[in-house]
């Protein structure tokens, strides 16, 4: 595993945060939310964050010419999400490389921790070739 960040359990660690409401259909016969439900979550709140930044990913695509591509998640679950609750995705950015960075994600309803999770991402080009990443990432808010 690339993994080298462990997500702060502190929401004040992290620069933005993005609420988002379960849906019922989010839900399995326990009426939980099924743990596959929280990619979802992960890449919602990762999007959101990136037009937050003023680099939505529509941007990076068209000027930039590059994609980010998920080369690893990870899920911690610790306490079930439900449907109708409004779930807080913290989100910063832990280690960079040339052509990797790392997020970490802290999932809260109402303050109180629900999970953390980290996705790895490399950078290609439009033809999915490997490719350096852009110096603003480097600096983004967040970068621990």
């Amino acid at each position: 595993m690339r993994l080298a960040i462990t997500p702060p359990t502190d929401p004040t660690a992290y620069p933005f945060a993005h609420p988002i409401r379960v849906r019922f259909a989010e839900t399995d016969a326990m009426g939980i939310v099924h743990h596959a439900a929280y990619l979802p979550y992960l890449e919602e709140a990762r999007v959101a964050y990136l037009r937050h930044i003023d680099r939505p990913y529509t941007r990076i695509r068209d000027e930039d010419g590059i994609d980010f591509t998920v080369i690893e998640a990870f899920v911690r679950y610790e306490v079930p999400l439900r449907f109708d609750d409004v779930v807080d995705v913290h989100v910063l950015v832990g280690k960079v490389t040339r052509a990797t960075f790392q997020l970490g994600y802290l999932l809260t309803v109402d303050g109180e921790r629900r999970a953390t999770g980290v996705t790895v991402h490399g950078c290609v080009d439009a033809t999915g070739r490997p490719g350096r990443l852009p110096a603003w990432i480097e600096v983004a808010p967040g970068v621990g």
